[in-house]
């Protein structure tokens, strides 16, 4: 039987590690972003895993495209959503709007449209969220407001699931070494007097981890959450961050 994810964010990072990851468990991945010239990258990677890609623009109809070209949906994996790292204090409506709109109205949106298929096949959808909700700060305060409110989606959704038989979880990864680890950095290295080598080297003993993660190590834990061993697990949200929240 033909299994179809969609994964959004495919383009780079977790987002394009997972898409090719789900290559080798379901028969279809549809890979959407917002750069479509990244995306054909991806979808030859996934290809080559084995799978059968579909590339979709983000402003395009994602849920009626997977639907026309292969009749079903049965994981969701919402990666997409890059935040603003801009200071509580300096962040405008705009700014804040702005990654509200990608990470927390996109996700939840396409989480309602494509709950109906999801319904049908007994699917499973994952949202990413991150640390910052564990321990937001002032200078990266939209991120950390953001994940949380990622969290607290991801587990009404979970309740709905119970009775419509869709389990909804939540991940939150610590660093992991992507372009989007890069830019971070970049803006990280002033605020603490080092060059951008210097930050990258020292941030992880920052953050009292031993190293960066790897976009394919979430990538595995994606995978594992939309997978037949993963069914009683619903309304969880799950850290893989190295051991960067000291907290229990």
């Amino acid at each position: 039987m033909k299994s179809v994810a969609i994964v959004t964010g495919a383009s780079q990072g977790i987002g394009k590690a997972t898409a090719v990851r789900l290559a080798h468990d379901f028969s279809a991945v549809v890979l959407v972003a917002r750069s479509r010239a990244n995306l054909e990258g991806t979808a030859e990677a996934v290809k080559r895993a084995g799978s059968e890609t579909l590339v979709i623009d983000a402003d395009q109809k994602i849920v009626d495209q997977t639907l026309t070209a292969f009749g079903r949906i049965d994981a969701l994996l919402n990666i997409a959503g890059a935040v603003p790292q801009i200071d509580l204090f300096e962040m405008t409506d705009a700014q804040w709007e702005g990654g509200l709109a990608l990470k927390l109205h996109g996700a939840r949106r396409l989480t309602i449209a494509a709950w109906p298929a999801l319904k049908a096949a007994k699917g499973a959808v994952v949202l990413m969220s991150g640390n910052s909700a564990l321990v937001p700060k002032a200078p990266y305060a939209a991120v950390g407001t953001i994940n949380a409110a990622i969290i607290a989606l991801a587990k009404a959704f979970s309740g709905r699931g119970i009775s419509d038989g869709v389990q909804v979880n939540t991940v939150l990864p610590g660093p992991v070494m992507t372009e989007r680890r890069r830019s971070y950095l970049k803006h990280w290295a002033p605020l603490h007097n080092m060059t951008v080598e210097e930050a990258t080297a020292n941030f992880p003993k920052e953050a009292g981890i031993a190293r960066y993660g790897e976009p394919e190590e979430i990538a595995e834990l994606m995978a594992f959450l939309v997978s037949p061993g993963a069914r009683w697990m619903t309304g969880s949200a799950l850290r893989m961050d190295g051991g960067e929240v000291k907290s229990i």
